[in-house]
């Protein structure tokens, strides 16, 4: 696979600021252009759902283990929200932290209310937060639902936050989910190119979507590539969805990259739920793919290391 590791620096990056923006762009990508994100911004979206019960372990109940995890693993960078990484952050330092700026629960179905996430979060108190702590916060994150009746809400907010990130010499994740009653499949491989061109628009420097499905017999990833190339200079990452085996998802990220020519993933299930041994050598086994440039047999291979010890 050739990796095209060329930054584009946005505009509006002052020239004061272009190297920090650059650091921060080459830490989370170890400057391959590729980004293994360890999502924990779902102790909000998903509730405690994906954190207790049948075929979770059970140090995934107390947040301290996503920060073991990221803090032992092999990643490009760790999301969660800002209240997290302020209660957290200072037992592990060196962490490179991306703020989840806004989340929302899934207890209010799309049936009741159009899906709308604003920001919890300001700059101040990120700037205020990095000044007190000497954190590493390299980016932040934010939820774009496209297609909600409220979405000009959310582009007015994520077009500004990428804008202030920028201005820092930080990166923009944004996450761009088509949903409401306007969007007759959240997962349409059409409109989830869509979304990632909004996502551009909008000034993300990586976009996090869903893995389009496709009608059976279709490919996945070969689907996906439309969403892409609607990214343009915008790198695409896939959720890592539901839990699944380790070969599965490796197999299923390796296909992303080499069919599609994503740039990644954004896994939080799949690494959490795991204990922490497991999840540090499922980091590493992803990062292999992502950074390393190794097969999915190679991956697998580093998520086996040491299961028999």
């Amino acid at each position: 696979m050739t990796t095209d590791t060329r930054i584009f620096v946005p505009a509006e990056v002052p020239l004061q600021n272009e190297d920090v923006y650059l650091h921060n762009y080459r830490t989370i990508t170890a400057g391959t252009g590729n980004l293994l994100l360890f999502a924990g911004d779902q102790k909000v979206e998903h509730l405690n759902d994906d954190f207790y019960g049948e075929g979770i372990d059970p140090a995934n109940a107390n947040p301290r283990h996503l920060f073991e995890i990221a803090s032992k693993a092999k990643i490009g960078a760790f999301a969660t929200q800002f209240g997290l990484i302020s209660r957290y952050g200072k037992d592990y330092p060196t962490i490179p932290y991306v703020v989840k700026m806004n989340s929302k629960t899934h207890l209010i179905p799309t049936t009741q209310a159009e899906s709308i996430s604003r920001s919890w979060t300001n700059f101040t108190m990120i700037d205020n937060l990095m000044q007190a702590s000497r954190l590493n916060i390299v980016g932040v994150g934010y939820t774009v639902y496209v297609g909600s009746e409220h979405e000009s809400i959310m582009y007015e907010e994520a077009s500004r936050i990428a804008y202030e990130a920028h201005r820092r010499g930080m990166v923009a994740i944004f996450w761009m989910y088509p949903r409401g009653k306007a969007v007759p499949h959240e997962k349409d491989p059409h409109i989830i190119a869509g979304a990632a061109g909004v996502g551009a628009c909008l000034g993300a420097d990586f976009v996090k979507v869903n893995y389009p499905e496709v009608p059976d017999g279709g490919n996945r990833a070969e689907a996906l590539r439309e969403a892409v190339e609607a990214a343009g200079r915008t790198r695409l990452i896939c959720a890592g969805g539901a839990h699944t085996s380790a070969r599965e998802y490796l197999q299923m990220l390796h296909d992303q990259m080499h069919i599609a020519k994503a740039h990644g993933t954004a896994a939080g299930r799949n690494i959490h739920q795991r204990s922490l041994d497991e999840a540090v050598r499922f980091c590493n086994a992803l990062y292999a793919i992502i950074i390393e440039g190794k097969s999915v047999d190679e991956a697998v291979q580093v998520f086996e290391a040491g299961q028999r010890g």
